[in-house]
């Protein structure tokens, strides 16, 4: 009987059981040492031999040893994200998702698993302190930038590589961020609704204890000037449940008011839906504004004139600083611009 042949991908050496550095070394014709730098991140590898690698490890069928490397380097080669706020709310927020997508993108380039730790309360956040402390992660990527927020004063402390998105409040310059422009990004909605003839503008803010909410509050108060009055002030956590109850405040205190700016889309939808129960139309009555141009924009009636935050480089760029703190270098804040996206509420 003739013998069965045994198939196995290229460049191993009959009779081992799984494919080595070495024989990606020799399927790819470039050194050891070389193809090591490749599984670490392709740092000081020229574009040839990082594609020869590459298209090595697909054909010899290579797995990184991640553990047997840990042990060696102290590193895990593995990044949490973790989402500072409840969970309840956490899942109606559609930038979560859309960072998360983002982050997850980033980091796959490098070859490294993000890990989701949810820390919507004190015991979440204690439990997720330790896991990191623990060494079970090489970094963090924090979305939350509440200044009360104990897993980032806990990790602070303890020195913990992080990138958070937005500026960290009590932790400028010792924790990584990238922010977008969010006080200008509100000069430029509230000039806007001022162009369309609007003047008694009220505005529903963001958490106080967060630089976006203060940021986005105080560029609506630079164009307002003495008009941003305080009863025209009212204060959202982001959800949509807030954005409704701010509203309502808005109008019982102010009922000539014209014009809304509501920090964030998913609040918007709250807003609008109490206007509609009020009788007020939108534009024609009250115009409304709303901040991220996260899909909640696209699915408001109308649709919502808002804020573009630019999403996936803020995913990017929070992976960039924060592997760059990983290797050493100290942590870094990134501003990025935005944009005014125009549709039929305003």
């Amino acid at each position: 009987m003739p013998s069965a042949e045994v198939c196995r991908p290229e460049g191993r050496p009959a009779g081992r059981a799984r494919p080595t550095i070495e024989d990606v070394a020799a399927a790819a014709g470039v050194s050891r040492g070389t193809v090591s730098r490749v599984l670490n991140g392709g740092r000081n590898v020229s574009p040839a031999a990082l594609s020869a690698v590459r298209s090595a490890i697909g054909r010899t069928g290579y797995v990184a040893n991640h553990h047997a490397r840990s042990l060696v380097t102290q590193r895990s080669r593995s990044v949490a994200f973790i989402p500072s706020k409840p969970q309840e709310h956490l899942f109606e927020d559609p930038n979560f998702g859309i960072l998360l997508r983002g982050c997850a993108r980033a980091l796959a380039e490098h070859d490294m698993p993000l890990l989701l730790s949810v820390a919507g309360t004190d015991e979440d956040r204690k439990r997720v302190a330790r896991f990191i402390a623990a060494g079970h992660v090489d970094g963090v990527l924090l979305i939350s930038a509440h200044q009360t927020d104990a897993v980032m004063g806990e990790l602070a402390r303890r020195n913990v590589p992080m990138a958070a998105w937005g500026v960290p409040l009590g932790y400028e310059g010792r924790v990584a961020c990238v922010r977008a422009d969010d006080r200008d990004g509100a000069r430029q909605m509230v000039r806007h609704l001022r162009s369309c003839g609007r003047r008694r503008i009220g505005i529903v803010t963001g958490p106080m204890d967060t630089t976006g909410g203060r940021e986005r509050l105080a560029g609506y108060q630079d164009i307002m000037g003495t008009a941003a009055v305080p009863e025209l002030v009212a204060h959202g956590d982001y959800s949509e449940g807030s954005g409704a109850a701010a509203t309502e405040l808005l109008l019982h205190r102010a009922p000539d008011i014209d014009a809304l700016f509501v920090a964030s889309d998913l609040m918007a939808h709250g807003a609008m839906r109490v206007l509609a129960r009020a009788g007020r139309r939108v534009p024609e009555d009250v115009a409304v504004g709303g901040y991220d141009d996260s899909t909640a924009a696209t699915t408001t009636e109308p649709a919502l004139t808002t804020i573009r935050q630019p999403w996936q480089r803020i995913s990017s760029e929070m992976v960039r600083l924060l592997l760059s703190q990983i290797d050493g270098n100290p942590p870094a804040t990134l501003t990025l611009p935005t944009e005014l996206v125009r549709r039929g509420s305003a």
